[in-house]
């Protein structure tokens, strides 16, 4: 498997034949996703991210999926020193780290997969191991494929989320500007987000249906998570893994500025 999916590398089908030996150490270091500055993030989590990231809709008219933004440039902003992560809530695309599902026959199956360039995966007995000495699946790799399971359950509602936003025809290109007091300017765009004059205009029982379903209040926390632009317009003004809950941000002078806005132009698209 080629580079794809943003942080994997070579993510090949995990098997006891070639890694009854391995071990994997996670938690340790997120560097791993040092050079994203967006992920995916499935509705399930929109409550507990809202407060700590900006929220957006990203990828093709056709397939659309949530994001978080990481950074302004080719750059995850949310990574302190020792490539610790500087946030409470981590998205579980980056907890599902180093293991993905490989699918096959059109989404019928799936295959167990890891990112063998990961650093945490080694023969040293270093974290948890892979497979027993009898060549089964440990407790550990049950519990990563109990994880992906959910996860791709989540991914399927939150396929069916953004259908129904598409279909509401809700969002509108959206970009973020953020000016620095050096006069520098970095845009981004590429992403969508809910038009809040098309939501309000919805008919009563459109909004009832939404409401039933609590797509009502993911939409609103996506609205509100779009305030935090500023928070990641700090974080570019100090750099990446200067915050933390003990020594907050130092307030960002006069000049600089986020904001985000529709129109189009991009120096740095956010992909997901």
């Amino acid at each position: 498997m080629s580079k794809q999916l943003l942080i994997y590398e070579t993510a090949v089908p995990l098997s006891a034949a070639r890694h009854r030996d391995y071990s994997v150490e996670t938690g340790a270091s997120y560097t791993f996703s040092d050079a994203v500055n967006a992920v995916p993030l499935m509705a399930v989590e929109f409550p507990p991210a809202a407060s700590e990231y900006a929220i957006v809709f990203a990828g093709t008219d056709k397939d659309i999926m949530p994001a978080v933004i990481l950074g302004m440039r080719s750059q995850n902003l949310y990574l302190a020193k020792e490539g610790a992560w500087d946030a409470k809530y981590i998205p579980a695309f980056v907890r599902r780290y180093p293991f993905v599902f490989s699918e096959t026959d059109e989404g019928q199956r799936f295959t167990l997969c890891i990112d063998e360039a990961f650093s945490g995966v080694n023969r040293e007995g270093r974290g948890e191991r892979l497979f027993a000495d009898d060549s089964k699946p440990t407790p550990y790799v049950q519990r990563v494929l109990d994880f992906l399971q959910e996860y791709q359950a989540q991914f399927r509602r939150t396929q069916k989320f953004c259908e129904k936003v598409k279909e509401l025809d809700l969002l509108e290109p959206m970009q973020a500007q953020v000016d620095l007091t050096s006069g520098e300017r970095l845009m981004l765009s590429g992403f969508s987000a809910v038009n809040r004059t098309k939501l309000k205009a919805l008919s009563g029982d459109k909004i009832a249906e939404l409401a039933k379903t609590d797509e009502l209040e993911l939409l609103y926390l996506h609205l509100q998570s779009m305030r935090n632009f500023s928070l990641l317009r700090d974080r570019v003004a100090v750099g990446p893994g200067k915050q933390s809950d003990s020594e907050p941000a130092p307030a960002v002078e006069a000049g600089a500025a986020a904001t985000a806005s529709n129109g189009s132009g991009a120096h740095q698209a956010a992909s997901a």
